[in-house]
């Protein structure tokens, strides 16, 4: 039973960070917009609705457990690519813990990618 709900509790788990995060971005758009043309990204405004994209309806793909390993993928280059954008300055402790802690999620992720969703989830009930 444990190797059936210990999968299906880590996407909840790694999914929350992204559901929260698109939320709280839906919520203050021109915030998120003008923290995006800070860091020197183009096209800020399609980097934004990207993100919020990638974080609402993947985090919610992932919970479900639908896709799971192409979720799981997008959202590892997601995690990656973020790090590497905007917490690039490993001099700050702030930036220094938020870029490990992509990579951390990357590699929680990257675990999913290799397991696939378990058995509660809609790839595994697709079985």
């Amino acid at each position: 039973m444990v190797q059936a709900v210990l999968p299906a509790v880590g996407r909840i788990l790694i999914s929350l960070i992204f559901l929260l995060s698109g939320l709280n971005k839906l919520t203050a758009p021109i915030m998120t917009i003008g923290y995006i043309e800070s860091v020197g990204l183009p096209f800020p405004t399609l980097a934004y609705g990207t993100a919020v994209i990638v974080e609402v309806i993947g985090g919610a793909a992932l919970v479900l457990g639908y896709q799971t390993r192409l979720v799981a993928a997008v959202l590892t280059a997601f995690s990656r690519a973020t790090a590497v954008s905007f917490h690039n300055d490993l001099a700050d402790l702030n930036q220094f813990v938020h870029f490990f802690k992509n990579v951390a999620m990357a590699g929680g992720l990257l675990h999913v990618i290799a397991f696939g969703g378990g058995k509660f989830s809609i790839d595994g009930w697709r079985r």
